[in-house]
């Protein structure tokens, strides 16, 4: 990924959340969203299926966070629809509004491909992502979740186990254990 591509994603991701407050808008609103780059000085990467994860922090702390492991839609396609998604789905907090927008921050994490392990060994703390499966349940942490809260292996799979997939702290061990990198940048490293 380019640094024009980044740039582009983090404008898209901004301008479709802002597109929800379009009504609020026309009632006195200003909607308005810098446009950094065009959609033509962007990569292959851009227009290439790709899995993703847009998250939302303001103030630093998480506001929400929405994403698909693996898709088939081009990347830009699930970036816009992932930051909707965000903003207005995440169960764990209210909607975002667009008061608040000035506020939030955007960050886009873009995933590799999902490989399957055999040992938890095989997973660096910082680097990799873990995906759990069980039966029908699953549960997903970026890989900077483990570093930003200085969990070791197990604790980054117990916790993944416990809140993510809901199979109790030790239902990794029984779990299949899938790792993925991921390209992460936000707003705050090209404002």
């Amino acid at each position: 990924m380019t640094e024009t591509d980044k740039r582009f994603l983090l404008q898209e991701a901004r301008a479709s959340i802002m597109g929800l407050f379009s009504k609020e808008a026309e009632e006195g609103e200003e909607v308005s969203v810098a446009g950094w780059v065009s959609f033509s000085e962007c990569s292959r990467s851009v227009k290439a299926p790709c899995g993703a994860f847009v998250t939302l922090t303001k103030w630093g702390r998480l506001r929400g966070c929405m994403g698909m492991m693996m898709s088939e839609q081009p990347l830009l396609s699930t970036v816009r629809e992932m930051a909707v998604a965000a903003a207005i789905d995440d169960p764990r907090f209210p909607r975002v509004s667009l008061k608040e927008m000035e506020e939030v921050e955007i960050e886009i994490s873009v995933l590799s491909p999902l490989k399957k392990i055999g040992h938890p060994s095989e997973i660096v703390l910082g680097k990799h992502g873990i995906y759990l499966v069980k039966g029908r349940s699953s549960g997903v942490y970026l890989p900077q979740v483990a570093t930003e809260a200085g969990w070791d292996v197990e604790q980054f799979l117990g916790h993944c186990a416990r809140e993510k997939a809901r199979i109790g702290w030790d239902g990794w061990k029984s779990a299949e254990i899938h790792i993925f990198t991921s390209t992460v940048f936000s707003e705050q490293g090209f404002l």
